[in-house]
């Protein structure tokens, strides 16, 4: 049997409103042991990404004052997404390719808006493979997984 990303994303999705501070954001991320949020408008709909190195990088290194930014404008767009029968191969390769760190998971056969947020479904990022017990058979995809783990742990 293949494995999916269904079988190791993490399911729990954290949130932070678009017009919270980064402040906020840090707190969020530190309280829940997490290296991302996914930034939300009022109607609770995805609008990007904040992660520890957006932070570091554009706030940390300025020397900003975090309660006065508001998570929008410091996330990071477009959302990249990936369906949820995807292999880890192609998630990796993913990964590697747009030099991220974090996807959303879709489930592609679900009904829903792919704009609505129950349409997501989890977030893979290169701990989860680091975590999960079985890789691929296949050469290629074991060797995609481990460039992408040298690449970013």
């Amino acid at each position: 049997m293949t494995t999916t990303l269904r079988d190791m994303m993490r399911k729990r999705l954290e949130t932070i409103e678009d017009s919270a501070s980064v402040q906020d954001a840090a707190r969020k991320m530190k309280d829940k042991d997490i290296s991302s949020l996914i930034v939300i408008d009022r109607d609770g709909k995805p609008q990007g990404l904040i992660t520890e190195p957006d932070l570091v990088t554009k706030i940390c290194i300025n020397d900003t004052y975090t309660s006065t930014i508001p998570n929008k404008q410091i996330m990071s767009v477009p959302l990249l997404s990936i369906d949820s029968a995807s292999t880890p191969a192609i998630a990796a390769d993913m990964m590697l390719r747009y030099n991220v760190r974090h996807l959303l998971v879709i489930d592609d056969n679900s009904d829903s808006d792919k704009s609505d947020p129950k349409h997501f479904v989890g977030i893979i990022t290169p701990l989860d493979f680091a975590r999960y017990e079985e890789f691929p058979n296949d050469e290629v995809g074991k060797d995609e997984i481990e460039r992408m783990l040298e690449y970013y742990i």
